[in-house]
């Protein structure tokens, strides 16, 4: 395979959820692991709902994924050549305009149902002469302009079946009908470009080799090649993967923020722990915690993800999210993390990160080593708490300290096990669990564990 270039194409009309990354990620892990290019392009020619700030949003949420787009595009800037290409289908008879509200379409419909027949648009409007377009357009209709798909012999409305075929980068052999499709609609009634005319002359102009893209994509997929073949281009490959849903099955919605980048980024979920979930969960290889994007491609393959939706449980990210951190070398976070002054960084990661889920929970042992907190000491251990303070050994302390220590407090109070060390734990950390002591014990000094202890 020569090295492809791919493209991501979010509308800037909200953030992007979990299901957009997963097109994100599956189009950059493909490229890079070929050697090949991500563009990223806003499809923006819905004026009336795009918005710069999404754009700067959506941008933000992949590079935090750690996706670094190769080309940036706007559709808003190309008008010009969509017009051009518009005009050029409507010169050829393959772009015309239909003067049918959305009410009349649904009513025929509805007859063609009740009729037994496919509810696929009969081409009407091809028959209308031009006085009658002009009438309507003198009661005020605007049309709606359809691609007349290559679908009929001799007359247009003589449909019959016409099979275009392609091989799948995700699904292998693939076949869709044109005939059983309805000419879709290109523009709008206000003249704006639905997605697939801008989309199709931008791949062309950007050189895109691959369309990577969710499955519900697949029926567009026969007519916009039929477009690209109408236009003169040659159409990309195309690859269609399967479909996120939460983790109860529902479908996930941009609008309501479902699962979006930003929420789980502002909950302290770690971009990889999202990366893998969302790249592995469905596929043939296990779901586990990748720390590096670049080992994600470089173990990519398309043939290995079902073709079956999969769930996407926060409760499993969670589990992803721990296992990351508790992996995590302290230069990896060093500049994300507030260290307690005159602590050593390292040292105090190293010492509470098996106990952490996210790294926004780290705060609360800074205070532990060097803040205030409230010692737990119950009544009744009150005379061994005194006695573990008059056997507390001198410094320097390492991690054979805490075990030192305990051993001399067993021989003096005769406990042992949980009776010995929880009330220990409770007085010097203020909480019944926590990070392993030895490793605490250190890092807290000698100093602030007998005033706790007093």
């Amino acid at each position: 395979m020569s090295a492809p270039i791919v493209r991501f194409a979010p509308s800037p009309t909200g953030r992007i959820h979990i299901g957009n990354a997963r097109t994100a990620l599956y189009n950059w892990l493909f490229a890079k692991h070929n050697g090949g290019q991500f563009v990223l392009r806003f499809d923006d020619t819905d004026k009336a709902r795009s918005k710069e700030e999404y754009a700067v949003g959506i941008s933000e949420d992949l590079a935090w994924l750690g996706i670094e787009p190769d080309r940036v595009e706007k559709q808003s800037a190309r008008f010009a050549d969509y017009q051009k290409v518009t005009d050029e289908l409507k010169a050829k008879g393959l772009l015309y305009p239909c003067f049918e509200t959305a009410d009349e379409l649904e009513r025929r419909r509805s007859r063609q149902r009740s009729r037994g027949l496919p509810p696929i648009y009969d081409r009407s409007a091809l028959k209308e002469s031009d006085e009658e377009r002009s009438e309507l357009e003198a009661q005020g209709r605007k049309p709606h302009w359809r691609f007349l798909l290559p679908n009929y012999s001799g007359d247009v409305s003589n449909i019959e079946r016409t099979e275009v075929h392609w091989d799948d980068v995700f699904r292998g052999e693939q076949t869709v009908d044109l005939g059983s499709m309805s000419d879709p609609v290109l523009i709008r009634e206000d003249g704006s470009w639905l997605y697939t005319l801008p989309s199709i002359i931008d791949d062309e102009a950007f050189g895109i080799t691959h369309v990577i893209r969710g499955a519900d994509h697949i029926t567009n997929t026969g007519a916009q090649i039929a477009i690209f073949n109408a236009l003169g281009y040659t159409p990309p490959a195309f690859g269609h993967h399967n479909l996120l849903t939460g983790s109860e099955g529902e479908g996930l919605s941009k609008r309501l923020g479902s699962l979006s980048l930003q929420s789980l980024r502002e909950d302290g979920f770690e971009a990889m722990a999202v990366s893998s979930l969302a790249s592995l969960i469905g596929t043939s290889d296990p779901v586990e915690a990748i720390a590096d994007i670049a080992d994600l491609a470089s173990r990519f393959d398309p043939l290995k993800v079902s073709k079956s939706p999969a769930r996407f449980d926060v409760a499993e990210l969670e589990g992803l999210n721990s296992k990351l951190i508790h992996d995590m070398p302290y230069e990896v976070i060093a500049d994300r993390v507030s260290i307690p002054e005159g602590v050593d960084g390292e040292q105090f990661w190293n010492a509470t990160k098996g106990n952490l889920s996210k790294v926004t929970e780290l705060g609360q042992w800074n205070d532990v080593v060097a803040g205030e907190i409230t010692p737990l000491i119950d009544a009744e251990d009150r005379d061994m708490i005194t006695a573990a303070a008059n056997s507390l050994p001198a410094e320097p302390w390492d991690e054979t300290s805490w075990k030192a220590w305990t051993t001399a407090v067993k021989a003096d109070t005769g406990r042992k096990g949980k009776s010995l060390f929880m009330p220990l734990r409770k007085a010097i950390t203020g909480s019944a669990s926590g990070p392993d002591l030895s490793k605490l014990l250190p890092l807290i000094g000698r100093k602030t564990v007998l005033a706790r202890l007093a």
